[in-house]
C-alpha cells in the first residue's frame, strides 16, 4: 500500500496512535533510566555559575548557567531544528515554554542586530523580544563567528532576563519527554536546586490574549488587496510574507470583532499563537459567524488551523509532545506530495470524523496527525505547519501566493466580501438559526 493510501485509507486515530508511541517509548524508557549516564549532572565551567533544571516528573540535569542568574517555571518542550535559534526564541509560539535544543551545539553564530525591513519588521527576529522562558542546551559555543552577528548568546539572554544551562544530556532529556510527554520544568540558578517548586502550569493561562497585539496596526498600506490579519501571537515573517506579495495587512487583536467589518476586507488571515486553542471562545465565535455570509478566502496558520477547525465543529486534543522542528513530513492529501514543514504546536485537530463540507488538507506522514483542513466549496482552507518557515525549509511558501492570488482574482471578478447586504444582527441570527 502507497504512503499516500495508507494516510487516506481511512482517518488515522491519531489519539490511540499517539497514546501507542508514547506508551511503547515509556516501556523502554523505564529500564534505561536507571543506567547513570541518563542521570548523570555534568561538569561546571569553572568560574561559571551553576544551573539546574528540575522536571516535575522528579528528574534532575545540573549544567552551568550562561543566561540571568534568575528562576523560572515553564513547560518543558524540544525542537529539532539544526538552525534559527534566534528565531525560535523570539516565536511567539513557544511564549510560557522551556526550549530544549537537540542540536548539539547552540550559540556559535551569535545574535543579529535589530535592523527593521521595508515594512518596519525586525528583520532577523519573529517579535520584539525573547518568548520562551528558558533555554536548555547540549554545548554553547562560548565564542561565536557570523557576519551579522553583534552579540553572544549569553548576552542576549542575559539582557532579556532569560535563564539558559549548558552541559545538559539532552538526549537523555528528550527520550524522558518523548516517553513522558511533555513536563512542567523549572530553571533555576545556583549552587542547590530548589527544594520547594511551584508547579504553576502556563497552559492553565490564555496565553493567545498575552501575545496578541492590544492595538489595530496597518502594514503595507498600499497594498492592492486588503487582509485582516487575526493576531493570536503572529511571527514576523507572516506579515512579511503577506506584505510581499502585495496586501495591504490590517493586523487585529486575538478577540476583535471581525464581524462587523467583513465587507471591509478582501480576505481574512488567522497567524499562529501559544497554548491552548480552547481559551480563544470569541475569535471562535467570530469565525463561526463568517463561515455562513463570508464569500472571500480565508486561511490560517497553525493555531488559525486549530481556531477554524473548532469554528467548524472539529474537536481538539494535546498531543503527548508536539511537533516542534523545521523537518516535520506532510501530505498534500489534494495530490499526494510530500513537503517538508516547520512546526511548533502542541496541540491538534481530531480530524477521525469531519463535518459536513470539509474536509482534510495535509496529515502528518510520521504520526498521522492533522496538518491542515478545507472546506470543500467555499475558499477556506487552513495549515497546522509554517509555510513562512523562517529558517526554513521553503517547500510550502507558495501557499501565501496562492492565498493573495485567490483573493486578488475573486476582488477582480467583483464577488461580494458577504453574501448580502446585512448588519451585524442578521448575521449573528444567521450564524446561530
Amino acid at each position: 500500500m502507497s504512503l499516500l493510501a495508507a494516510l487516506t485509507s481511512k482517518p488515522a486515530p491519531v489519539k490511540r496512535a499517539a497514546s501507542m508511541v508514547a506508551g511503547v517509548m515509556a516501556r523502554s524508557l523505564a529500564s534505561a533510566i536507571e543506567k547513570p549516564s541518563l542521570a548523570a549532572h555534568y561538569p561546571v565551567t569553572p568560574g561559571s555559575l551553576t544551573a539546574h533544571l528540575q522536571l516535575r516528573s522528579g528528574e534532575t540535569f545540573t549544567g552551568g548557567s550562561f543566561g540571568a542568574p534568575v528562576s523560572t517555571v515553564g513547560e518543558t518542550v524540544f525542537t529539532t531544528s539544526l538552525v534559527g535559534y534566534p528565531e525560535s526564541m523570539t516565536d511567539p509560539s513557544y511564549r510560557g515554554q522551556l526550549l530544549v535544543f537537540t542540536q548539539p551545539l547552540i550559540g556559535n553564530y551569535g545574535v543579529p542586530g535589530r535592523e527593521r525591513d521595508a515594512f518596519g519588521l525586525l528583520r532577523h527576529f519573529e517579535s520584539e523580544k525573547v518568548q520562551c522562558r528558558g533555554i536548555i542546551v547540549g554545548d554553547y559555543a562560548t565564542k561565536y563567528s557570523h557576519w551579522n552577528a553583534v552579540e553572544s548568546l549569553s548576552q542576549w539572554c542575559e539582557r532579556e532576563g532569560i535563564p539558559a544551562i549548558t552541559g545538559v544530556d539532552t538526549r537523555a532529556l528528550v527520550h524522558i519527554l518523548r516517553g513522558q510527554g511533555s513536563t512542567l520544568g523549572s530553571l533555576n540558578v545556583g549552587a542547590n536546586k530548589s527544594e520547594s517548586v511551584e508547579w504553576v502550569d502556563p497552559n492553565d493561562d490564555n496565553l493567545v490574549a498575552q501575545a496578541s497585539t492590544d492595538t489595530v496596526r496597518v502594514f503595507n498600506p498600499d497594498g492592492d488587496v486588503h487582509v485582516a490579519l487575526i493576531d493570536c501571537g503572529v511571527k514576523y515573517n507572516i506579515i512579511r510574507s503577506l506584505c510581499a506579495q502585495g496586501a495591504r495587512v490590517t493586523l487585529v487583536p486575538w478577540n476583535h470583532n471581525i464581524v462587523d467589518e467583513l465587507a471591509s476586507f478582501d480576505g481574512i488571515f488567522i497567524s499562529n499563537g501559544p497554548g491552548s486553542p480552547a481559551y480563544c471562545t470569541e475569535t471562535i465565535e467570530q469565525l463561526r459567524q463568517a463561515y455562513s455570509v463570508y464569500q472571500r478566502p480565508i486561511f490560517g496558520i497553525c493555531m488559525g488551523n486549530q481556531l477554524m477547525g473548532l469554528a467548524a465543529g472539529i474537536n481538539v486534543y494535546k498531543l503527548p509532545f508536539g511537533n516542534r522542528g523545521h523537518n516535520q513530513p506532510a501530505v498534500d492529501l489534494t495530490n499526494g506530495k510530500c513537503v517538508i514543514t516547520s512546526q511548533n504546536h502542541g496541540y491538534a485537530l481530531d480530524d477521525s470524523t469531519m463535518p459536513m463540507g470539509w474536509d482534510r488538507f495535509y496529515v502528518n506522514a510520521n504520526d498521522g496527525s492533522n496538518e491542515g483542513i478545507r472546506h470543500v466549496e467555499k475558499p477556506f482552507r487552513s495549515v497546522q505547519f509554517h509555510p513562512e518557515a523562517k529558517g526554513g525549509p521553503l517547500d510550502t511558501a507558495h501557499l501565501f501566493a496562492d492565498f493573495v492570488n485567490q483573493v486578488r482574482a475573486m476582488k477582480a471578478a467583483g464577488v461580494p466580501a458577504i453574501a448580502d447586504i446585512v448588519n451585524n444582527e442578521s448575521v449573528k441570527q444567521s450564524a446561530t438559526a
